[in-house]
């Protein structure tokens, strides 16, 4: 089986690519496997300036998941290029870098300078940030404002691969993922976390410093399954699945419905070895499966129930 998978203009060796803001800037995790294996490296959310990020509690458990609330903590757009990016092994695995910002403006600001940077294979645009300027309002969930950060950051990111990182807390998120795709992104990603809380009855507080946060893990799977599914049959462009994948079964199910690629998220904190080991483990399933290549089986999900097996 031949794991290559072509994202439009972003092409890699196989489909596991990490999820940012679970690896770290790559580094964190090369002494767990060979980072050269993987399809792709998505590093951390990166602002203009280095940020702190959220006070107290910031990861909490949750039955299947977990919640958490960093807050974007990060070095800083200069520092990440300057000291982390040329210890990665660019050459031979894309890095991508996701972006982080409160105004359309500091978004282009952003996409300018990475998209200068050697070794920065594409741009991740995290549309899940709050719009400062519109109340805090996430771009995400304004398909009008996710356009306008899209089109702002496909000006700025020259021959860069663009992906829009999608939320899943919309009502319709197929209305998001067009607004992205009318306004030059070359490839979707999805799901971001999903808004929750925990509370603790014996303190009577909040469980995580932040009191809201992101709901990771095998819990929203399902969800994220539903959201690709139908983004995939909203729009013609590739798509990474994201959410609860643990497995190579997990990563199988989202390219069976529709899916080119897929992010490793919180399993990288269970075990910091799974985005490597998934690597074989895919092989392998494939092999079982009796697969040759991936055109036959991304997008046949048979949706009678009835079909024959």
């Amino acid at each position: 089986m031949d794991l290559r998978v072509s994202l439009g203009p972003l092409r890699l060796k196989n489909p596991i690519m990490t999820a940012s803001g679970t690896f770290g800037y790559g580094l964190e995790y090369s002494v767990f496997g060979s980072l050269e294996t993987l399809g792709a490296i998505v590093v951390k959310g990166l602002s203009l300036e280095p940020r702190r990020g959220n006070t107290g509690q910031r990861i909490t458990e949750t039955p299947c998941g977990m919640l958490n609330a960093i807050g974007l903590q990060n070095v800083g757009a200069k520092a990440f290029v300057e000291d982390k990016l040329p210890l990665l092994p660019w050459r031979e695995t894309p890095v991508v870098a996701n972006l982080y910002a409160g105004s359309v403006d500091e978004f282009a600001e952003l996409a300018s300078y990475l998209a200068d940077a050697e070794g920065v294979a594409a741009l991740e645009v995290n549309i899940s940030c709050p719009n400062v300027r519109a109340g805090g309002v996430q771009f995400g969930q304004q398909p009008s404002a996710a356009g306008e950060v899209c089109a702002m950051v496909r000006e700025k990111a020259g021959d860069k691969p663009v992906i829009v990182k999608l939320s899943p807390n919309v009502t319709d998120i197929t209305e998001v993922a067009r607004a992205a795709a009318a306004n030059g992104a070359d490839i979707l990603s999805l799901v971001n976390t999903l808004q929750g809380l925990a509370v603790d009855v014996r303190t009577r507080r909040p469980r995580l410093g932040n009191v809201f946060g992101g709901l990771s893990g095998p819990a929203i799977k399902p969800v994220a399954l539903r959201m690709v599914h139908a983004v995939c049959r909203a729009v013609n462009l590739p798509v990474i699945g994201i959410g609860g994948i643990v497995s190579a079964e997990d990563v199988l199910e989202f390219i069976l419905v529709g899916a080119h690629a897929v992010q490793v998220g919180s399993a990288n904190f269970m075990d910091p070895r799974r985005s490597f080991d998934l690597v074989d483990e895919v092989r392998n399933l494939c092999t079982e499966l009796g697969l040759a290549e991936w055109s036959s089986f991304r997008g046949g999900l048979r949706l009678n129930a009835w079909d024959s097996l």
